[in-house]
């Protein structure tokens, strides 16, 4: 088992401003977002839309927009207030998100590192001349896990976050080969985090802010994480 210190990532507590403001403050060391374009606004939700009226939640969460409180990416880059503890996970059927995240970062958080995360890769080219943004490549499935596995064959990158129930400890250390930073998710309660400190994951993405709390409480020292332009949080 690896005892080196562990980032941790606060699951989807970016949705919400009120989550996210907890998230920061427990010292965690990202707060992960999801950014839907829809209608010409970047909105923060994990939840889809189905027309103009309705988000779903996997068909178990059905709720009408009006009973919503959903905030825009700007309205989170303003609570963050330059904090870099933030990664955006690029959502939705359009590729067309990443450039308009690229210009919001640019006019509300110029220069500011910041992670920008996406199971679609090619999204990830709207960020190439961001030095300071640090690139997460996402695989949610064993095609997407192989694809990843292959790439990484020929080329380093930033980062990756893939499902935990995909990786063992020789896929990791084949991984951290072409890698520094490999998060796993979800990872929601302690038998799920021993499973990741087993199979040797730098990091843990994780809807249990107590247990992320823990992690950074008991750590003597915080793992490091520099974004590719040699910024790195401040210890």
């Amino acid at each position: 088992m690896d005892d080196s210190p562990l980032l941790a990532v606060a699951h989807r507590a970016g949705n919400n401003i009120a989550d996210l403001r907890a998230a920061l403050a427990a010292g965690v060391d990202l707060v992960e977002a999801d950014i839907h374009l829809y209608r010409g606004a970047l909105e923060v939700r994990h939840r889809k839309a189905i027309g103009p009226h309705l988000y779903w939640e996997l068909w178990l969460e059905l709720h009408r927009r009006r009973d919503l409180i959903v905030p825009e990416l700007h309205e989170v880059l303003a609570v963050a207030a330059g904090d870099p503890r933030l990664m955006l996970d690029l959502k939705g059927p359009s590729l067309t998100v990443a450039p308009r995240v690229a210009e919001e970062l640019r006019a509300h958080a110029p220069g500011v590192p910041l992670a920008v995360c996406t199971r679609r890769w090619t999204m990830l080219d709207s960020f190439t001349d961001d030095a300071h943004i640090g690139r997460v490549l996402s695989a949610g499935d064993g095609f997407q896990l192989a694809r990843l596995r292959a790439r990484l064959r020929r080329e380093r990158v930033y980062g990756v976050s893939i499902r935990l129930g995909l990786l063992t400890a020789p896929i990791v250390a084949e991984l951290r080969r072409a890698t520094d930073l490999i998060l796993a998710w979800p990872v929601d309660t302690e038998a799920a985090l021993a499973r990741a400190r087993k199979v040797g994951v730098t990091g843990v993405i994780s809807k249990n802010l107590p247990m992320l709390s823990r992690i950074v409480e008991r750590r003597d020292r915080r793992p490091a994480l520099e974004f590719p332009d040699g910024a790195a949080l401040a210890g």
